[in-house]
């Protein structure tokens, strides 16, 4: 969605405050810095200024120091003790003379500058104008934060609700291709099967697209343990690649105990991704893939081929939606594959590194826990 095409952000009046106990230094403060775009605030003691601050959210407060009761230095240390105006730019307004320890004290009660009386007034609007655009800055980007968020919220709806819906039609085309498969035409079959395969594709992107929006929305990959052998696991996913890249080779390479507390059905999301890809952008016949159970307390999974990926490309490789500067004849899936497969091995409280260097094969290593 582009938000350039969007209502512009709103543009509230910017708010001043103005602390002084005597009227006719508010009036002539608020004479200096009238404008139709600010509103001006005004108290006459320290009490009746910190009242308005609980109502209102303002740009810039100007105090005057020498008030009866609660001098400016003293309204200036309570508006810092409480957290929603703690950030309030200070500019004290002082008819005193230029004293260095006054002015320390002022700094250290939060001000952010001194003004002295008489005042010059293209000072004082220059520098109140200073915040005041500093206010708005800070507004609109609140404001577009705001509405990215909605976009973004919209569109994990949108896409959660689209793969739901996808998976009616889908099931009508994975039942006809059922059909085709049992007809005696060999013709037949042979489309059954394509379209059945097909089938199989778009509902792995269906259930990614579902997986990226429960990981957007904080609930995290869902995983339900069982005794898994990766090794069987692996050679599932194997025999079914080949089916779709017939001219390729994968050796298969394992040792050790391969059982652990996994779930089955996400372990294939991450082996048919990882070997997919390797099969997909690997410039020679041969993928391998090693097995290492030979741990205790883990069981690594490596997969190793021949091509190369750029460095620059390597600090974003997991992330969603990526797509690499080299593309396949043939496309497939969303780039959500790589993304997914690092939830996937975090859900089970492992890890995943990738390697790629000039003259070494390109390598993703996967480890998992055993159990938690």
């Amino acid at each position: 969605m582009n938000l350039d095409n969007r209502h512009p952000a709103p543009r509230p009046k910017v708010k001043c405050l103005l602390v002084d106990d005597l009227a006719e230094n508010l009036h002539a403060l608020s004479a200096l810095l009238a404008d139709d775009e600010v509103e001006l605030l005004q108290a006459r003691s320290g009490t009746e200024a910190l009242e308005i601050l609980l109502v209102h959210d303002v740009a810039l407060a100007l105090i005057d120091v020498q008030m009866p009761e609660m001098d400016g230095f003293q309204l200036a240390e309570m508006m810092r003790g409480v957290q929603r105006t703690r950030d309030v730019p200070i500019i004290f307004v002082t008819a005193g003379s230029s004293d260095r320890h006054r002015q320390f004290q002022g700094y250290e009660s939060g001000a952010v500058d001194f003004l002295f009386k008489p005042i010059e007034p293209h000072i004082l609007k220059s520098k109140a104008e200073v915040f005041f655009q500093l206010w708005r800055q800070k507004q609109q980007l609140a404001w577009e934060l705001q509405e990215r968020t909605n976009s973004l919220r919209i569109q994990e709806m949108f896409t959660a609700v689209l793969s739901h819906d996808l998976r009616g039609p889908l099931s009508a085309i994975q039942l006809s291709a059922k059909i085709l498969e049992k007809r005696s035409d060999e013709d037949a079959q042979t489309i059954g099967g394509r379209i059945a395969r097909s089938a199989k594709w778009m509902g792995r992107m269906i259930e990614d697209l579902l997986d990226v929006t429960r990981v957007r929305q904080g609930h995290g990959i869902p995983i339900t343990r069982t005794p898994v052998d990766l090794a069987s696991v692996v050679q599932g996913v194997v025999q079914e690649r080949l089916v779709l890249s017939p001219d390729r080779h994968v050796n298969v390479e394992a040792e050790g105990d391969l059982h652990g507390s996994w779930d089955g059905d996400r372990l294939v999301q991450v082996a048919s991704n990882l070997i997919g890809n390797a099969l997909r952008h690997g410039t020679g016949d041969t993928v391998t893939v090693k097995l290492d159970g030979r741990h205790a307390d883990r069981v690594v999974m490596s997969v190793l081929n021949d091509g190369h990926i750029p460095a620059e490309l390597l600090p974003s490789i997991f992330d969603p939606f990526r797509r690499g500067q080299r593309q396949s004849a043939r496309t497939e899936g969303l780039g959500l594959g790589l993304y997914i497969v690092q939830q996937v091995v975090q859900a089970h409280g492992g890890s995943i590194q990738v390697s790629s260097e000039p003259g070494q094969p390109t390598r993703f290593d996967v480890r998992l826990p055993r159990a938690i």
